[in-house]
């Protein structure tokens, strides 16, 4: 965390100041794509996304432990610990874990309710225990917790220009469209962790299942199959975004190239899986690096047309510069910038 970004916040106590820190560096080292969406908010809320979206990664590694040695015992004690330490923190304000403390802070600044918090913790616990899905509404019970809780939380943050119970179903399948599409672009990885979130009676209606993906992932080999299934669940996918779509439109001006910029690039991984022939069950989809970069210019242009029209023409904006980097481009650290 930049300590423009936490003087900007408000955020004077060193000890907090180091917690909101180590929530950055979570998420910048998990979640590029949001990361880099996240530079486009105004200065002073950057710090409560990451200290949501750090807590969030913090919890999820937790439960994806492998090559760790942590079997399942191991990782529901830790979730416990970590429940504690939520609990004691959303309470009364502190905790001594830093990430919690950091969640509580931007919890309280915020109002964010707690149950939303109580819903995520419960379904990453169920993730220790649950390796599939019978039916896509089995999935969507899931994903409540683990995905459409995140854009409730982060609704406070972001602002909206109308009462927040009308966008907040919006948030919500912005949530579930973002985690739909990491299941989709992650059918691989998630087998070598034991899990299909693709639901049983999707690819049942195709002739696949588990033993298919399976053999496909082991001998590299593709099935038309498994290729049918996974474009009937990008459709679905495709649905939740168009669900989502219409609460861009009633986020505060300023937050909204910040959304925008996540929408349009998280929608892209679906471009890019269909452009690689469905065959994320081998490898993962990316999307090309030219791509990223002109949806990140047009944020950065949002940005400066929607803060000339809130600051008032001939103040400079406050905006990030970005440069090339190993992603497609991330911004200038603030103290260059």
């Amino acid at each position: 965390m930049t300590a423009r970004e936490l003087d900007a916040a408000g955020v004077t106590d060193p000890v907090l100041r180091e917690a909101y820190d180590r929530c950055r560096r979570l998420n910048a080292r998990h979640g590029r794509t949001y990361f880099l969406a996240t530079r486009l908010l105004p200065v002073e809320r950057r710090p409560a996304v990451h200290a949501l979206y750090g807590f969030a990664r913090w919890a999820d590694d937790i439960v994806d432990a492998l090559g760790t040695g942590a079997g399942a015992a191991r990782r529901d004690a830790e979730l416990s610990a970590l429940q504690r330490e939520l609990d004691e923190g959303l309470r009364d304000g502190g905790s001594g874990e830093p990430v919690v403390r950091a969640l509580a802070d931007t919890a309280r600044r915020y109002g964010i309710d707690p149950g939303h918090f109580a819903d995520f913790m419960a379904a990453m616990r169920s993730d220790l225990v649950v390796t599939d899905y019978a039916t896509y509404a089995d999935l969507r019970r899931y994903t409540h917790g683990s995905a459409a809780v995140i854009g409730l939380q982060m609704l406070p943050v972001l602002g909206t220009v109308v009462p927040r119970e009308e966008a907040a179903p919006h948030a919500a399948a912005l949530g579930v469209a973002f985690q739909l599409t990491n299941f989709l672009r992650d059918v691989g990885e998630d087998l070598d962790r034991g899990r299909v979130y693709l639901p049983a009676d999707l690819l049942a209606a195709h002739g696949a299942g588990r033993p298919l993906l399976q053999w496909s992932r082991d001998t590299g080999r593709r099935d038309r199959r498994i290729t049918a299934a996974l474009k009937e669940f990008e459709a679905l996918t495709r649905g939740v975004y168009r669900e989502a779509a219409p609460g861009l439109g009633m986020l505060d001006p300023v937050s909204r190239p910040c959304i925008r910029t996540a929408f349009v690039l998280y929608g892209g991984i679906l471009d890019a899986v269909a452009r690689d022939g469905y065959a994320v069950v081998h490898r993962r989809a990316v999307v090309p690096r030219r791509r990223r970069a002109a949806v990140a210019a047009d944020g950065l242009a949002r940005v400066v047309a929607a803060r000339l029209r809130t600051r008032g023409a001939g103040r400079r904006p406050d905006v990030p510069r970005l440069v090339p980097c190993d992603g497609p481009y991330l911004p200038v650290p603030e103290e260059v910038a």
